[in-house]
């Protein structure tokens, strides 16, 4: 008896692991969440690379639990975008007007390949593994991933991006610098004095450490784009996403080297409201995650379509 409670608790974890990893990465930096995500980060990486996860998926389906159900999104193809890869999609932070981007006109080729570097958090590490995949595959592109799961610009104390990027830049001397970072940051700042998420003076300094994280990449030569929050199936977090995209919009509105690549119709409703499956040419793409957070491959390989679309027409990269 103990064995089969023992073989369904095992079960149970490998199916539900990146739920649980997703909570672990949310909740309050400490020792419990560390060892959490110690535990469950190689589990959810064998439920994801298995595809077991998506079992879950089928069950929640079974049981009328999809939010949006499959087909809900729209027809989506890369071309259908308006130039740079944008729709527009409403920001609760006022808006900025947009400096051009200043183009990189490159025309790489495999004795003189363009240099990219993709950073990001869990997020950024679903949609970098694909693109940079993709823009290995052109053979003009040299192309690499740096993502740390958990982490983001709110918390310096547990990760220090701005440091990381630093060695980064140092490393491979990127032309390019593609970021998805912010799934982890809609916590409040730790003090002395705290200074809580949803605030005003918390907006006041995520913009300006947001703004100093792309003058960094730019102050060395290379360009932008920063790709913004996906709308998420829990409506708290969803709001926060969008609340901290307006943010990013505003610091990259400053920034005529940085181009901003909205996620929130992409990976979204043409409402902007999460769902799990999109129609691209006449085909349903799942393209999240059981967790209704993360990305899956298919929804990675749209929203990569879009940063390819950004260099094009945006930087005037020939790939």
């Amino acid at each position: 008896m103990l064995g089969v409670c023992l073989a369904g608790f095992a079960l149970w974890l490998l199916l539900d692991a990146p739920t649980l990893q997703h909570n672990a990465q949310v909740s309050p930096v400490g020792a419990r969440r560390t060892v959490s995500l110690d535990i469950l980060g190689p589990i959810a990486t064998v439920s994801r690379d298995l595809g077991v996860s998506h079992l879950v998926s089928v069950a929640d389906g079974i049981l009328g639990r999809t939010g949006n159900r499959p087909g809900a999104g729209a027809p989506l193809h890369p071309r259908a975008l308006r130039p740079g890869g944008l729709r527009p999609h409403p920001s609760p932070v006022p808006s900025t007007p947009t400096t051009a981007p200043v183009p990189l006109n490159r025309h790489p080729s495999a004795a003189d390949p363009l240099r990219v570097l993709v950073v990001g958090d869990s997020l950024g590490i679903d949609l970098g593994s694909v693109l940079v995949n993709d823009l290995d595959q052109t053979g003009v592109v040299q192309a690499t991933l740096d993502g740390q799961v958990s982490t983001g610009l709110t918390r310096p104390d547990y990760f220090n991006w701005p440091a990381e990027l630093a060695t980064d830049l140092a490393r491979d001397h990127p032309e390019v610098v593609v970021v998805m970072i912010g799934a982890n940051d809609a916590q409040d700042f730790p003090g002395p004095p705290d200074v809580p998420f949803g605030t005003s003076a918390w907006d006041t300094i995520y913009r300006s450490r947001v703004a100093s994280f792309m003058a960094e990449a730019t102050g060395q030569g290379a360009r932008v784009i920063w790709v913004g929050m996906p709308p998420m199936q829990d409506p708290g977090l969803s709001a926060a996403m969008q609340r901290i995209n307006g943010l990013v919009q505003q610091a990259a509105a400053q920034n005529p080297d940085v181009v901003y690549v909205s996620s929130w119709t992409v990976l979204g409703t043409p409402s902007g409201q999460f769902t799990p499956y999109l129609v691209e040419n006449g085909q349903e793409v799942n393209v999240r995650e059981p967790d209704g957070t993360h990305i899956t491959p298919g929804g990675a390989q749209v929203l990569a379509a879009a940063v390819e679309a950004a260099m094009r027409d945006d930087l005037h990269v020939s790939l």
